[in-house]
């Protein structure tokens, strides 16, 4: 006898987005988001490889621009300068991974318990790692949100941007120099 409370098929049900990947596809996808939030803020210089079968599930080296350096010749104002660039090309990579592996990849939403999740992640980094104010976070993470969903929610690209996943994917690593090659192919850049 069937019981009531159980649905007819249990694994009909469509997978959920949440931070952990589902699959290399799912990662291709994410990893395809970040690379398009890097041609967005011009950010090509900040990035060596990106990397499908990264160490550690790591998939994106940063290059030496990305990091602090504690060089005494630099002006603080300057090396502030680019802690926060450097914090909104992070928080950038998050949301358009999450943005491209849900609304192109899955045609649906973000779901906001996760949006909120990033959002609370982003205040702490913010705060810990550039002494920003919330206003202040709260400002760049809703000026990345309304930019990110605007490439990610457009149809007309959804087609470039599932073939530069499947680049990434027959690939598998692509420096920062191919990313703006491949994109500017793709008409995405």
């Amino acid at each position: 006898m069937k019981d009531k409370n159980k649905k007819d098929n249990e694994y009909s049900e469509e997978p959920t987005l949440n931070l952990a990947y589902s699959n290399e596809d799912d990662r291709a996808y994410g990893l395809a988001g970040m690379a398009i939030s890097l041609a967005a803020l011009n950010a090509f210089d900040r990035i060596a490889e990106v990397n499908l079968d990264g160490d550690d599930g790591l998939m994106v080296e940063f290059s030496n621009e990305y990091y602090f350096s504690g060089n005494p010749s630099i002006s603080p104002k300057s090396t502030w300068d680019n802690l926060v660039q450097n914090f909104h090309i992070t928080a950038s990579m998050v949301i358009s991974n999450v943005m491209s592996r849900s609304l192109v990849r899955m045609h649906r939403d973000v779901p906001m318990e996760l949006l909120g999740a990033i959002h609370e992640e982003i205040l702490k980094e913010g705060r810990d790692t550039c002494g920003l104010e919330d206003d202040e976070i709260d400002a760049l993470f809703n000026r990345t949100l309304s930019y990110s969903r605007r490439i990610f929610a457009n149809p007309r690209l959804h087609p470039a941007i599932e073939e530069f996943a499947g680049i990434i994917s027959r690939r598998r690593s692509l420096s920062g120099n191919e990313i703006r090659d491949e994109l500017r192919l793709l008409q995405i850049i």
